[in-house]
Protein backbone atom coordinates (compact mmCIF):
# COMPACT_ATOMS: atom_id res chain seq x y z
CA UNK A 1 0.00 0.00 0.00
CA UNK A 2 1.31 3.42 -0.95
CA UNK A 3 1.53 6.15 1.71
CA UNK A 4 -1.67 8.19 2.15
CA UNK A 5 -1.03 11.92 2.69
CA UNK A 6 -3.73 14.30 3.90
CA UNK A 7 -3.21 17.81 2.53
CA UNK A 8 -5.50 19.18 5.24
CA UNK A 9 -2.68 18.45 7.68
CA UNK A 10 -0.60 21.12 5.91
CA UNK A 11 -2.86 23.83 7.34
CA UNK A 12 -2.58 22.63 10.95
CA UNK A 13 0.92 21.18 11.03
CA UNK A 14 2.87 22.10 7.87
CA UNK A 15 6.16 20.78 9.22
CA UNK A 16 4.77 17.28 9.72
CA UNK A 17 3.06 17.29 6.34
CA UNK A 18 6.25 18.40 4.60
CA UNK A 19 8.27 15.67 6.29
CA UNK A 20 5.75 13.02 5.24
CA UNK A 21 5.68 14.43 1.69
CA UNK A 22 9.48 14.33 1.44
CA UNK A 23 9.70 10.80 2.84
CA UNK A 24 7.01 9.46 0.49
CA UNK A 25 8.75 10.93 -2.56
CA UNK A 26 12.17 9.75 -1.40
CA UNK A 27 11.14 6.19 -0.61
CA UNK A 28 8.63 5.28 -3.30
CA UNK A 29 8.05 8.32 -5.53
CA UNK A 30 4.31 7.57 -5.35
CA UNK A 31 1.55 8.30 -2.83
CA UNK A 32 -2.17 8.89 -2.46
CA UNK A 33 -3.32 12.45 -1.76
CA UNK A 34 -6.55 13.10 0.17
CA UNK A 35 -7.79 16.26 1.87
CA UNK A 36 -7.10 18.26 -1.30
CA UNK A 37 -10.38 20.18 -1.20
CA UNK A 38 -11.64 19.23 -4.67
CA UNK A 39 -15.27 18.19 -4.44
CA UNK A 40 -16.06 14.55 -5.24
CA UNK A 41 -18.74 15.68 -7.68
CA UNK A 42 -16.12 17.64 -9.67
CA UNK A 43 -14.02 14.49 -9.93
CA UNK A 44 -17.01 12.43 -11.03
CA UNK A 45 -17.95 15.10 -13.59
CA UNK A 46 -14.51 14.89 -15.21
CA UNK A 47 -14.68 11.10 -15.41
CA UNK A 48 -18.24 11.26 -16.81
CA UNK A 49 -17.13 13.67 -19.53
CA UNK A 50 -14.23 11.37 -20.37
CA UNK A 51 -16.62 8.42 -20.68
CA UNK A 52 -18.94 10.43 -22.93
CA UNK A 53 -16.05 11.33 -25.23
CA UNK A 54 -14.89 7.73 -25.62
CA UNK A 55 -18.48 6.66 -26.42
CA UNK A 56 -18.45 8.90 -29.53
CA UNK A 57 -18.06 6.97 -32.82
CA UNK A 58 -14.49 6.45 -33.96
CA UNK A 59 -14.92 8.48 -37.15
CA UNK A 60 -15.99 11.49 -35.06
CA UNK A 61 -13.02 11.11 -32.71
CA UNK A 62 -10.80 10.78 -35.76
CA UNK A 63 -11.74 14.31 -36.82
CA UNK A 64 -9.30 15.54 -34.17
CA UNK A 65 -6.61 12.94 -34.88
CA UNK A 66 -3.20 13.81 -33.47
CA UNK A 67 -1.83 13.22 -36.96
CA UNK A 68 -3.34 16.61 -37.81
CA UNK A 69 -1.34 18.38 -35.08
CA UNK A 70 2.37 19.23 -35.30
CA UNK A 71 2.09 20.01 -31.58
CA UNK A 72 1.18 16.43 -30.58
CA UNK A 73 -2.35 17.40 -29.52
CA UNK A 74 -5.63 15.64 -30.14
CA UNK A 75 -6.88 12.07 -30.34
CA UNK A 76 -4.77 8.93 -30.65
CA UNK A 77 -6.53 5.71 -31.60
CA UNK A 78 -5.91 2.43 -29.82
CA UNK A 79 -2.36 1.39 -30.69
CA UNK A 80 -1.38 4.92 -31.71
CA UNK A 81 1.30 5.41 -29.06
CA UNK A 82 4.52 3.57 -28.21
CA UNK A 83 6.46 3.04 -25.00
CA UNK A 84 9.93 1.49 -25.25
CA UNK A 85 9.19 0.82 -28.90
CA UNK A 86 6.13 -1.34 -28.15
CA UNK A 87 2.50 -0.50 -28.87
CA UNK A 88 0.40 0.79 -25.96
CA UNK A 89 -3.15 -0.57 -25.85
CA UNK A 90 -5.09 2.61 -25.14
CA UNK A 91 -6.90 5.47 -26.80
CA UNK A 92 -6.55 9.04 -25.57
CA UNK A 93 -6.77 12.74 -26.19
CA UNK A 94 -3.78 14.96 -25.36
CA UNK A 95 -4.46 18.51 -24.14
CA UNK A 96 -1.95 21.26 -23.45
CA UNK A 97 -2.00 25.01 -22.82
CA UNK A 98 -4.11 26.81 -25.43
CA UNK A 99 -1.54 29.03 -27.15
CA UNK A 100 -0.74 30.03 -30.75
CA UNK A 101 1.89 28.09 -32.64
CA UNK A 102 5.33 29.69 -33.00
CA UNK A 103 6.20 30.54 -36.58
CA UNK A 104 9.41 28.79 -37.66
CA UNK A 105 9.62 26.85 -34.40
CA UNK A 106 12.52 24.46 -33.96
CA UNK A 107 12.80 21.43 -31.68
CA UNK A 108 10.78 21.52 -28.51
CA UNK A 109 9.14 24.86 -29.36
CA UNK A 110 6.96 22.83 -31.73
CA UNK A 111 5.17 21.55 -28.63
CA UNK A 112 3.48 24.95 -28.23
CA UNK A 113 0.28 25.39 -30.17
CA UNK A 114 -3.50 25.10 -30.14
CA UNK A 115 -5.44 22.07 -28.99
CA UNK A 116 -7.76 19.97 -31.11
CA UNK A 117 -11.03 19.95 -29.18
CA UNK A 118 -13.80 17.41 -29.80
CA UNK A 119 -17.21 18.63 -30.92
CA UNK A 120 -18.83 15.98 -28.69
CA UNK A 121 -19.58 16.06 -25.84
CA UNK A 122 -20.44 19.75 -26.03
CA UNK A 123 -19.12 20.64 -22.56
CA UNK A 124 -15.84 18.71 -22.92
CA UNK A 125 -13.61 21.73 -23.47
CA UNK A 126 -15.09 23.75 -20.61
CA UNK A 127 -14.87 20.78 -18.24
CA UNK A 128 -11.23 20.05 -18.93
CA UNK A 129 -10.01 23.64 -19.10
CA UNK A 130 -11.51 24.15 -15.65
CA UNK A 131 -9.98 20.89 -14.45
CA UNK A 132 -6.55 21.93 -15.72
CA UNK A 133 -6.64 25.18 -13.74
CA UNK A 134 -7.84 23.41 -10.60
CA UNK A 135 -5.28 20.62 -10.64
CA UNK A 136 -2.39 22.90 -11.66
CA UNK A 137 -3.10 25.04 -8.60
CA UNK A 138 -3.06 21.92 -6.42
CA UNK A 139 0.22 20.76 -7.95
CA UNK A 140 1.93 24.11 -7.37
CA UNK A 141 0.79 24.03 -3.77
CA UNK A 142 2.42 20.63 -3.34
CA UNK A 143 5.57 21.84 -5.03
CA UNK A 144 5.96 24.69 -2.53
CA UNK A 145 5.63 22.23 0.36
CA UNK A 146 8.26 20.04 -1.26
CA UNK A 147 10.64 22.98 -1.52
CA UNK A 148 10.27 23.75 2.19
CA UNK A 149 10.74 20.08 3.07
CA UNK A 150 14.07 20.09 1.21
CA UNK A 151 15.43 23.13 3.02
CA UNK A 152 14.78 25.57 0.15
CA UNK A 153 12.58 28.70 -0.02
CA UNK A 154 9.01 27.75 -0.87
CA UNK A 155 9.16 29.83 -4.07
CA UNK A 156 12.32 28.20 -5.45
CA UNK A 157 10.38 26.63 -8.34
CA UNK A 158 8.04 29.57 -8.97
CA UNK A 159 10.07 31.23 -11.75
CA UNK A 160 9.94 28.06 -13.83
CA UNK A 161 6.14 28.24 -13.78
CA UNK A 162 5.70 32.03 -13.82
CA UNK A 163 5.20 32.35 -17.57
CA UNK A 164 3.86 29.84 -20.09
CA UNK A 165 3.96 26.58 -18.11
CA UNK A 166 3.73 23.63 -20.50
CA UNK A 167 1.46 21.36 -18.49
CA UNK A 168 0.12 18.31 -20.34
CA UNK A 169 -3.13 16.50 -19.61
CA UNK A 170 -4.29 13.21 -21.06
CA UNK A 171 -7.76 11.69 -21.06
CA UNK A 172 -7.19 7.97 -21.46
CA UNK A 173 -9.18 4.78 -21.97
CA UNK A 174 -7.64 1.31 -21.83
CA UNK A 175 -10.03 -1.14 -23.56
CA UNK A 176 -10.21 -4.76 -22.53
CA UNK A 177 -8.26 -7.28 -24.58
CA UNK A 178 -7.53 -11.01 -24.28
CA UNK A 179 -4.05 -10.89 -25.78
CA UNK A 180 -2.29 -7.56 -25.17
CA UNK A 181 -0.69 -7.07 -21.76
CA UNK A 182 0.80 -3.57 -22.23
CA UNK A 183 -1.72 -0.83 -21.54
CA UNK A 184 1.23 1.53 -21.29
CA UNK A 185 4.77 0.27 -20.92
CA UNK A 186 7.17 0.88 -18.05
CA UNK A 187 8.38 4.49 -17.98
CA UNK A 188 9.15 7.55 -15.88
CA UNK A 189 7.28 10.82 -16.32
CA UNK A 190 9.29 13.63 -17.90
CA UNK A 191 7.92 16.62 -15.98
CA UNK A 192 7.84 17.69 -12.33
CA UNK A 193 4.93 15.77 -10.88
CA UNK A 194 1.83 13.89 -11.99
CA UNK A 195 -1.61 13.93 -10.39
CA UNK A 196 -3.72 11.01 -11.57
CA UNK A 197 -7.51 10.78 -11.39
CA UNK A 198 -8.81 7.27 -12.02
CA UNK A 199 -12.23 5.64 -11.92
CA UNK A 200 -13.14 3.66 -8.80
CA UNK A 201 -12.55 -0.09 -8.97
CA UNK A 202 -10.07 0.27 -11.83
CA UNK A 203 -7.11 -2.09 -11.97
CA UNK A 204 -3.86 -2.19 -13.87
CA UNK A 205 -1.54 0.53 -12.53
CA UNK A 206 1.69 -0.89 -11.13
CA UNK A 207 4.78 0.70 -9.57
CA UNK A 208 8.27 -0.78 -9.59
CA UNK A 209 9.43 -0.92 -5.96
CA UNK A 210 12.74 -2.70 -6.62
CA UNK A 211 14.17 -3.78 -10.00
CA UNK A 212 11.62 -6.06 -11.68
CA UNK A 213 9.35 -6.08 -8.62
CA UNK A 214 5.95 -4.57 -9.37
CA UNK A 215 3.12 -3.77 -6.94
CA UNK A 216 -0.48 -2.93 -7.77
CA UNK A 217 -1.79 0.59 -7.11
CA UNK A 218 -5.59 0.39 -6.86
CA UNK A 219 -7.73 3.55 -6.68
CA UNK A 220 -8.48 5.05 -3.28
CA UNK A 221 -11.86 6.74 -2.94
CA UNK A 222 -11.59 10.52 -3.38
CA UNK A 223 -7.79 10.45 -3.71
CA UNK A 224 -5.34 11.46 -6.38
CA UNK A 225 -2.44 9.14 -7.11
CA UNK A 226 0.64 11.37 -7.18
CA UNK A 227 4.13 10.63 -8.48
CA UNK A 228 7.19 12.73 -9.11
CA UNK A 229 8.76 13.21 -12.53
CA UNK A 230 12.32 13.33 -13.81
CA UNK A 231 12.74 17.07 -13.19
CA UNK A 232 12.36 16.65 -9.40
CA UNK A 233 14.99 13.93 -9.61
CA UNK A 234 17.29 16.44 -11.34
CA UNK A 235 16.43 19.21 -8.85
CA UNK A 236 17.43 17.05 -5.88
CA UNK A 237 20.42 15.20 -7.30
CA UNK A 238 18.47 11.98 -7.06
CA UNK A 239 17.36 12.38 -3.44
CA UNK A 240 13.86 12.28 -4.92
CA UNK A 241 13.81 9.58 -7.58
CA UNK A 242 11.23 9.34 -10.34
CA UNK A 243 9.78 5.83 -10.24
CA UNK A 244 9.04 3.56 -13.14
CA UNK A 245 5.43 2.57 -13.52
CA UNK A 246 3.17 0.87 -16.05
CA UNK A 247 -0.46 -0.01 -16.73
CA UNK A 248 -1.52 -3.54 -17.64
CA UNK A 249 -4.27 -3.74 -20.24
CA UNK A 250 -7.64 -4.77 -18.75
CA UNK A 251 -9.12 -8.17 -19.49
CA UNK A 252 -11.98 -8.84 -21.91
CA UNK A 253 -15.28 -7.16 -21.07
CA UNK A 254 -13.65 -4.45 -18.90
CA UNK A 255 -11.86 -1.18 -19.47
CA UNK A 256 -10.11 1.58 -17.53
CA UNK A 257 -10.53 5.37 -17.76
CA UNK A 258 -8.06 7.78 -16.18
CA UNK A 259 -7.02 11.44 -16.40
CA UNK A 260 -3.31 12.06 -15.69
CA UNK A 261 -2.24 15.68 -15.24
CA UNK A 262 1.48 16.27 -15.80
CA UNK A 263 2.52 19.47 -14.03
CA UNK A 264 5.39 20.94 -16.03
CA UNK A 265 7.17 24.30 -16.22
CA UNK A 266 7.79 26.47 -19.28
CA UNK A 267 9.38 24.68 -22.21
CA UNK A 268 12.64 26.61 -21.83
CA UNK A 269 12.70 26.46 -18.04
CA UNK A 270 15.79 24.96 -16.44
CA UNK A 271 14.85 23.32 -13.19
CA UNK A 272 16.82 24.80 -10.26
CA UNK A 273 19.10 22.37 -8.45
CA UNK A 274 18.50 22.58 -4.70
CA UNK A 275 21.43 22.56 -2.28
CA UNK A 276 20.13 20.02 0.19
CA UNK A 277 20.88 20.11 3.92
CA UNK A 278 23.74 17.73 4.76
CA UNK A 279 21.43 15.27 6.53
CA UNK A 280 19.46 14.87 3.28
CA UNK A 281 22.31 15.24 0.79
CA UNK A 282 24.08 12.18 2.19
CA UNK A 283 21.11 10.10 1.00
CA UNK A 284 21.11 11.46 -2.56
CA UNK A 285 21.52 8.69 -5.12
CA UNK A 286 22.47 10.79 -8.13
CA UNK A 287 20.38 11.25 -11.24
CA UNK A 288 19.66 7.94 -12.93
CA UNK A 289 20.82 8.87 -16.42
CA UNK A 290 20.50 5.97 -18.85
CA UNK A 291 22.53 6.82 -22.02
CA UNK A 292 19.63 5.46 -24.06
CA UNK A 293 17.13 7.62 -22.21
CA UNK A 294 18.88 10.80 -21.01
CA UNK A 295 17.26 13.14 -18.49
CA UNK A 296 17.59 16.82 -19.40
CA UNK A 297 17.36 19.74 -16.98
CA UNK A 298 15.51 21.87 -19.55
CA UNK A 299 11.92 20.71 -19.54
CA UNK A 300 11.32 21.17 -23.26
CA UNK A 301 14.20 18.85 -24.15
CA UNK A 302 12.79 16.20 -21.84
CA UNK A 303 9.29 16.60 -23.26
CA UNK A 304 10.45 16.61 -26.90
CA UNK A 305 12.37 13.38 -26.29
CA UNK A 306 9.27 11.75 -24.81
CA UNK A 307 6.74 12.98 -27.37
CA UNK A 308 8.76 12.15 -30.48
CA UNK A 309 9.45 8.65 -29.18
CA UNK A 310 5.85 8.02 -28.13
CA UNK A 311 4.35 9.30 -31.39
CA UNK A 312 6.87 8.59 -34.16
CA UNK A 313 4.16 8.89 -36.82
CA UNK A 314 3.48 12.51 -35.81
CA UNK A 315 7.22 13.21 -35.48
CA UNK A 316 7.89 11.91 -38.98
CA UNK A 317 4.86 13.46 -40.66
CA UNK A 318 5.31 16.98 -39.28
CA UNK A 319 8.98 17.18 -38.32
CA UNK A 320 10.82 14.72 -40.55
CA UNK A 321 12.07 12.64 -37.62
CA UNK A 322 12.38 8.90 -38.05
CA UNK A 323 12.13 6.62 -34.98
CA UNK A 324 15.93 6.31 -34.97
CA UNK A 325 16.19 10.11 -34.90
CA UNK A 326 17.39 10.47 -38.51
CA UNK A 327 15.92 13.06 -40.90
CA UNK A 328 13.23 11.81 -43.23
CA UNK A 329 12.13 12.80 -46.71
CA UNK A 330 8.49 12.18 -45.76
Amino acid sequence: MLPVLDLALADDDPGTFQRLLREAAHRSGFFYLVGHGIEPERMREVLRSAREFFAVPDHIKGQISQLKSPHFRGYSRVGGELTNGRVDWREQIDIGPERPAIAGAQGYWNLQGPNLWPAQPAEFRETFEHWERTVSSLGLRLLRHWARSLGAPENVFDDAFATAPATLMKVVRYPGTPDHSQGVGAHKDSGVLTLLLVEPDSAGLQVETTPDTWVDVPPLDGAFIVNIGELLEVATGGYLRATRHRVLAPGPGTDRVSVPHFLSPALDAVVPVIELPPELAKHSRGVENDPGNPIYSTYGENAWKSRTRAHPDVAQLHHGILPAGQPSTY
